[in-house]
């Protein structure tokens, strides 16, 4: 169904965009519990308004259908309407702790870290929210591609590319400048 597709693919990936980047455009930590809370009272209620969709057109329920008790054979199909009507209804009110959190976290979130989701790309290493020209005169030197995600020689996968490699025999050890 193409709302599974819309729905699916394109606001919860806009969802999943603003919460990464939002500690990057904003200096400020969205609300961890309040994201979860979100997530899952969008996900069911996603699922009960477009899920039964399904059920309606295999039924023959026709798109766009003004009364749909006009006719005999979709009388018996009412009840799933109402449960797509109130699933949509959840789903809008689902959306009412995203925007409690982002205004919230906006103003009196909780201070961001330089990288919050380890993640190894030189645009974590800049401050945030970044300031014109991103690291001022202070630009970071580059040691490895930005998905060289660990090396044998450090504990942990998180290894930043602006880090250099403990030792130098290591991989690439030459820095580049860029």
């Amino acid at each position: 169904h193409i709302h599974y597709v819309v729905f699916g693919g394109s606001i919860f990936g806009a969802f999943a965009a603003i919460y990464y980047w939002f500690p990057k455009m904003f200096g400020r930590m969205l609300n961890e519990p309040l994201g979860k809370l979100h997530f899952w009272l969008t996900f069911v209620a996603f699922n009960v308004t477009f899920f039964p969709m399904h059920i309606l057109g295999v039924g023959g329920m026709m798109r766009r259908i003004y009364n749909p008790t006009q006719y005999e054979f979709l009388q018996s199909m009412q009840p799933i309407n109402v449960v797509i009507t109130l699933g949509a209804f959840a789903l809008g009110v689902g959306q009412i702790p995203f925007v409690i959190n982002f205004f919230w976290s906006l103003f009196a979130g909780k201070r961001a870290p330089l990288d919050p989701w380890q993640a190894n790309t030189l645009e974590w290493t800049a401050p945030s929210p970044p300031p014109h020209l991103n690291w001022g005169d202070r630009i970071p030197t580059v040691y490895r591609g930005p998905y060289e995600y660990s090396s044998p020689e450090v504990p942990e996968d998180y290894f930043p590319q602006s880090r250099p490699h403990p030792s130098p025999t290591g991989p690439r050890a030459a820095p580049a400048r860029h």
